[in-house]
């Protein structure tokens, strides 16, 4: 089978790391092709079908020169997209106005026969920080709002809070205030943009000291190991962009319990890869654009995650 896979320019994969990497190895050890193109490179026309100048690679299984990329002829390097197995999108957020153009032409793509994981318009449905608002017996105490006195109400009540722009990845943009209320009046503004922009504010979770849990779930079931990003030193955020410690561990009881009834729901609507996000016992985030950990569940556990996921994808087409 030949599986395109829409995502960042190659040249800046991280292979040590990258899930993407990660899925393409697998899939090729299976025998299957692979073709890879960016969301800039896809088109569009009248009277034709979505295409996208694609990169037909085979990997090396060396660090330096990690893929081959086999010279095109004119007719592979301009193809319809309807005439893969299957298409995996996996272009890393932000999930800008560009990621949004994507979805509407891979769903475009969809019409015409194309399969695509994940599906274009759970992609839209499901925005990371916000997804979690169908789940409130899952998640704490939680504010969406553009209205400083509200989020003023909010910490007043709560004393420790975590506020986060609703487009942030990576921990980029998070604030934590105590309950001295230090600096919460600039923050509000900064985030806001005095009332021009959407803010979520959760309560401060102590349990973050243990780690923010990210659990896989992949065909709706969950990976039985989850990847805890603990925040080192003086840090509040554990994300491994920010210099968090990933510590595999095995899935707790209440972890097991909000996997197993979101991923179902998830699966339903075309999610075949969901990263849940959770701190103690509290769903925080339902991440669905390019869910990462892969490698490091594998290399800490030994249980082969990218192989539960190329088992999914095979299922599913």
């Amino acid at each position: 089978m030949e599986l395109l896979f829409v995502c960042d320019p190659l040249e800046s994969f991280k292979i040590y790391k990258d899930t993407t990497f990660a899925m393409m190895r697998e899939a090729q050890r299976r025998g299957h092709s692979i073709v890879a193109c960016e969301p800039r490179e896809l088109l569009w026309e009248r009277g034709g079908v979505v295409q996208a100048h694609m990169r037909h690679i085979v990997l090396t299984g060396h660090e330096d020169r990690w893929f081959h990329e086999a010279p095109p002829t004119p007719g592979q390097r301009l193809r319809d997209l309807k005439d893969f197995g299957a298409i995996i999108m996996r272009k890393d957020p932000p999930f800008d106005s560009e990621y949004f153009y994507a979805t509407h032409l891979l769903e475009q793509a969809e019409r015409e026969g194309a399969k695509v994981f994940n599906k274009p318009r759970a992609l839209r449905d499901h925005p990371e920080k916000l997804a979690i608002l169908e789940f409130p017996q899952f998640i704490g105490p939680t504010i969406v709002t553009r209205d400083a006195q509200a989020i003023r109400r909010f910490h007043s009540e709560h004393q420790d809070i975590i506020l986060k722009p609703l487009d942030g990845m990576g921990g980029m943009g998070i604030f934590r205030v105590k309950a001295d209320g230090l600096n919460l009046g600039g923050i509000i503004e900064t985030l806001n943009k005095d009332g021009a922009e959407t803010v979520m504010v959760q309560k401060f979770l102590p349990a973050i000291t243990e780690g923010d849990k990210r659990i896989l779930v992949i065909g709706g079931k969950p990976v039985p190991f989850c990847l805890a990003r603990i925040p080192q030193g003086s840090e509040v955020r554990g994300n491994l962009a920010v210099g968090g410690k990933g510590v595999a561990m095995a899935l707790s009881e209440s972890d097991r319990r909000i996997a197993e009834n979101l991923g179902p729901i998830l699966a339903a609507r075309g999610l075949l890869l969901v990263g849940l996000d959770v701190i103690g016992d509290s769903l925080t985030e339902i991440n669905v654009t390019s869910p990462t950990c892969f490698q490091e569940i594998t290399d800490q556990t030994g249980f082969d995650v990218a192989a539960m996921f190329v088992d999914a994808l095979e299922a599913a087409v």
